[in-house]
């Protein structure tokens, strides 16, 4: 022992699956000055405790230390002769019954890797199963560390390999320990800290300096491995989620700000399951995906009611014949997915839900409907969603060069998800710091807007454009209703554009704004400016129709 002195020393856990380039960053920890290495001291404890065969079996037994007491507390934690000391594991070593001590105290990271990159060559040594690849058991380590108040850093073999200084700064950051220049190289051939399994396992590594790739395209994947992917894939996804920085061979941004925080985590139903948001996900294979062959509708909830709900599933049903749509959920199926989506979520006012019907999945990519051999996909995304546009002080549009589509070419009254045409007039409107734009049809008569009906008032009199180029808006119709139940002369007809620009009142109406009022239209002020006597009429009593109709939203506590 020369006569060093051994201090209690600082242990660094690294917690990862095989071929995770696990051995690499050991390595790497191993060229620090303050640092020493443990290569998997839980390994004979676990070959002990499952009699697991490898060819080394025995000689690792004869050799290494298998009492699990023992090692947690006389070799991971014992004392050292330098500051640090790294212990690299593998996750599936981490066995029932050893001392908490080994969770509980150090410092912990977790190494993930893509199963699609480890399993080409994970079957050299080992059978491939859930079991050896341990994703699953990573995560419950992170839970564990969470659940400890230490929730560890997680780190992408991707990332180590595109960036290594970038990730091992920020890992070291994580750690509170000082980065390393040392830490980028180190030189080829086996080494002194390799445990007895390096001849097996290591013959890549050892042909190493650093963390360059070793090549730039995967490997051929082993097709029989396929179920195997899928059921480790969800696993690695989770932990993948937790990694701080991510490089990607797509340029990526960093997280945006939600318009409502609460909404960074609710559930959605996807065909038929409830989903959390990240997971709440379509087929590549999906006609939405493949040409936006799909049909909607916008609810809200107010009071712990869904309003106008028969309606919006008629007109649903309605665009899903007009578009030929086979197999398609009855009617009540699909309301007992809203109403079980909203339960899960806890959401009964305040909220708006996206409605989708989608032809469904197809068989092979490509255009036509015959593929769709799998039935529709029902999406139903709720969210905490107040009016989207300020209804009290009024909003401003502009007239957009993109015309509305005519019947000639497709139907407004088809509810679809190709909504192009109303995006490019979209953008126009955002181009122009505008809230929405309005369309005109061919003959440059004013349609609607971009995502709304439009209505006008005159000298007493309410306006809106026939429903020709337009969607026949279900908000449309009950502010039309309301118009009359006012006793207020309602008049449906082509309206020019310069007749709203000379309105003495505009709104619009859509279930997501509700009844929204025009203050400017392309630079010309609506009235005095503010919100009209007639809109605010309206407004009042939509929203006590909205308060004292709408189909009940059932419960467990009703039940």
């Amino acid at each position: 022992m020369g006569g060093e002195r051994q201090e209690e020393i600082e242990v660094v856990h690294s917690w990862s699956a095989p071929r995770s380039l696990s051995t690499s960053i050991m390595y790497s920890f191993a060229q620090r000055d303050d640092m020493e290495v443990l290569d998997e001291p839980l390994y004979a404890t676990f070959l002990r405790a499952t009699g697991i065969e490898r060819p080394y079996r025995e000689e690792l037994l004869s050799q290494m230390e298998s009492d699990g007491d023992k090692v947690v507390k006389e070799i991971i934690y014992g004392p050292g002769r330098k500051k640090y000391r790294f212990c690299k594991h593998i996750a599936k070593q981490r066995l029932l019954g050893l001392p908490k001590d080994l969770m509980k105290k150090g410092k912990h990271f977790i190494l993930i890797r893509n199963p699609l990159n480890i399993l080409p060559s994970f079957d050299k040594v080992a059978p491939p199963s859930l079991l050896e690849l341990g994703l699953a058991e990573l995560v419950s380590i992170y839970s564990e560390l969470s659940e400890l108040g230490k929730a560890p850093p997680v780190i992408d073999t991707e990332d180590l390999e595109q960036d290594p200084e970038g990730t091992l700064r920020g890992l070291c950051e994580d750690l509170a320990i000082p980065f390393q220049e040392t830490m980028l190289r180190w030189e080829a051939g086996p080494k002194p800290i390799d445990g007895i399994w390096a001849p097996w396992w290591y013959k890549s590594v050892h042909k190493s300096t650093g963390f360059a790739r070793v090549r730039k395209y995967p490997r051929a994947f082993p097709f029989n491995l396929y179920d195997l992917l899928e059921q480790s894939l969800p696993f690695y996804n989770m932990l993948r989620s937790r990694v701080r920085r991510k490089s990607s061979l797509m340029k990526t941004l960093p997280p945006p700000d939600l318009p409502v925080p609460a909404n960074e985590k609710l559930l959605a139903w996807v065909g038929d399951e409830i989903l959390p948001r990240e997971s709440a996900k379509v087929s590549v294979f999906d006609s939405v995906v493949q040409g936006g062959d799909a049909v909607w509708e916008g609810l809200r909830v107010y009071d712990g009611k869904i309003f106008k709900l028969e309606e919006h599933l008629d007109r649903l049903f309605d665009s899903a014949k007009a578009l030929a749509f086979n197999n398609v959920p009855l009617h009540d199926e699909i309301k007992e997915a809203i109403f079980r989506t909203l339960n899960a979520n806890g959401m009964f006012d305040n909220t708006h839900i996206r409605l989708t019907l989608t032809r469904g999945k197809k068989v092979t990519s490509g255009m036509s409907p015959a593929f769709n051999l799998y039935g529709c996909t029902l999406i139903v995304l709720p969210e905490w969603k107040p009016p989207v546009y300020d209804n009290v002080s009024g909003i401003t549009l502009v007239t957009a060069t993109t015309r509305r589509n005519s019947p000639n070419n497709l139907d407004s009254k088809i509810h679809h998800n190709n909504l192009l045409n109303n995006i490019l007039a979209k953008v126009e409107g955002n181009n122009a710091s505008a809230d929405d734009a309005i369309m005109l049809d061919k003959d440059g008569y004013v349609s609607e807007t971009n995502a709304t009906n439009i209505f006008l008032v005159k000298k007493g009199r309410v306006l809106t454009p026939h429903a020709d180029y337009c969607l026949p808006g279900i908000t449309r119709a009950t502010v039309m209703e309301l118009v009359v139940k006012e006793k207020l002369v309602l008049e449906e007809r082509r309206i020019s554009l310069s007749e709203f620009h000379t309105a003495d009142e505009v709104w619009t109406t859509g279930t997501m704004g509700e009844l929204s009022p025009i203050v400017k239209i392309d630079g010309r002020v609506i009235g005095d400016g503010k919100v009209g006597p007639v809109t605010r009429r309206l407004q009042n009593a939509y929203k006590k129709l909205t308060e004292e109709s709408g189909v009940p939203i059932p419960s467990n506590e009703e039940s």
